[in-house]
């Protein structure tokens, strides 16, 4: 068969497949971010005025051109701001940053992951209007968010204006999960009072934070959002046609993101065990001790919605673990409208006593303790692990069904995609 022949052939069966199925392809949307919106602006919402631009590699527009070079040809770009990472991903998880010139354009960058968190003085005499542009994955112990919240503080101390251009929840608009962080648990991986998992895109929560006085000391700065064009609060980011760009060293694709979801608090005591610094970062439940068929059959046999796991045999190639043999499971997220996902790390736990009844995830890790309730939002969820009650520390990790509400009916005021 010739090559035209069997390109005629594959095209008449692929068209046979979709009108006999209806469902054999998805053809994604094309959604269009803020920056693409802004750019078929003109940029007229940024004329005449000193641009500061808060970003990383995520800011990019649908050909995955940086919005700093955007912003550089086509505004007056006075002053960069680098969060967790850096503007240009050049840096760790946890890595110091410090101010520099971006190389490229020859703009100064102000970091706000050093010895300031926020904008101070200097940089903001240096503009008019801050932009802020960078991929989150709706995960509330993501430090973007709480950058963009100093962010507007910052705006509203010195008088400036602030711009968000809107980007997807790569979860979709829907899935809300986890407890409001308490007084006493907000931090830098919990800054605000909202859900771990909190079903907002960053327009969104931008929108909230300055509507509800939930920045510190209840500012408001002066608020823009250039929202999206095509996205819907069912899309996860595979539906949007966009490309991804690592939002961090161990968010590779998109589909990480929800893995991160289930097993990233764990993550805080032993990243290891998560699958960091192994192939499969945030997939994995792995230990030293334990069986790693009779774990699989065990939390299989619990039939948790959504989720299937398989034993895997790994030695990390970094990290404290570093060839060390580890054993466990392998999640993989089989229907992910079914999964609660955050719960699953928790089901591990629970399991993986019956398992190897000595296994302990706290033993030895008191130094952790500080960044697990951080990162939870509470510290009550660990004492009731601590206390061999799981189902209390899930009861604990759901939250408060009033305050719930009381969020979900705040949050549905500043949508910009409507409920279907």
């Amino acid at each position: 068969m010739t090559p035209i022949a069997y390109r005629s052939m594959k095209k008449r069966i692929c068209l046979l497949l979709l009108l006999c199925t209806g469902t054999a392809f998805h053809v994604s949307a094309q959604v269009r971010t803020g920056i693409d919106v802004l750019q078929d602006s003109g940029f007229g919402l940024l004329a005449g005025k000193r641009v500061g631009l808060v970003t990383n590699p995520t800011g990019v527009d649908r050909n995955l051109r940086s919005t700093i070079d955007i912003l550089h040809a086509h505004t007056n770009l006075t002053a960069l701001f680098g969060p967790e990472h850096g503007v240009r991903g050049d840096f760790a998880a946890g890595d110091h940053v410090g101010d520099r010139v971006d190389a490229r354009t020859g703009v100064p960058v102000y970091s706000l992951y050093g010895k300031n968190r926020k904008p101070d003085s200097r940089a903001m005499d240096r503009v008019d209007v801050i932009v802020y542009d960078i991929q989150d994955i709706g995960v509330r112990s993501y430090t973007y968010i709480s950058t963009m919240g100093m962010v507007m503080e910052a705006a509203a101390d010195h008088h400036k204006e602030v711009v968000i251009l809107d980007r997807p929840n790569p979860m979709g608009g829907y899935r809300v999960e986890g407890c409001l962080a308490e007084e006493g648990f907000r931090s830098f991986v919990s800054r605000y009072a909202i859900p771990y998992l909190y079903g907002m895109t960053c327009g969104e929560l931008a929108l909230m934070l300055n509507g509800e006085g939930m920045l510190e000391g209840g500012r408001r700065c002066s608020l823009q959002v250039v929202p999206m064009e095509g996205w819907e609060r069912e899309m996860t980011f595979d539906r949007t046609g966009l490309l991804w760009v690592p939002t961090s060293p161990h968010i590779p694709d998109e589909r990480t993101v929800f893995y991160n979801a289930a097993t990233g608090i764990l993550g805080e005591l032993d990243p290891n065990m998560v699958g960091i610094g192994y192939t499969l970062p945030f997939q994995t439940l792995v230990t030293a001790q334990m069986d790693a068929e009779a774990l699989a059959d065990t939390m299989n046999h619990r039939g948790l919605e959504g989720v299937i796991f398989r034993p895997i045999y790994l030695k990390p190639y970094y990290m404290a673990k570093k060839g060390e043999a580890l054993q466990g499971v392998q999640i993989y997220l089989t229907d992910l409208q079914q999964a609660v996902l955050t719960e699953i790390q928790f089901r591990f736990l629970q399991d993986a006593v019956k398992v190897a009844p000595a296994f302990d995830v706290f033993l030895g890790r008191e130094a952790q303790y500080g960044s697990f309730d951080r990162v939870c939002g509470t510290d009550r969820v660990r004492q009731s692990i601590m206390e061999g009650d799981i189902e209390k520390a899930l009861e604990i990790w759901r939250g408060d069904s009033r305050e719930r509400e009381d969020f979900m009916k705040k949050a549905r005021k500043y949508y910009l995609y409507p409920c279907r």
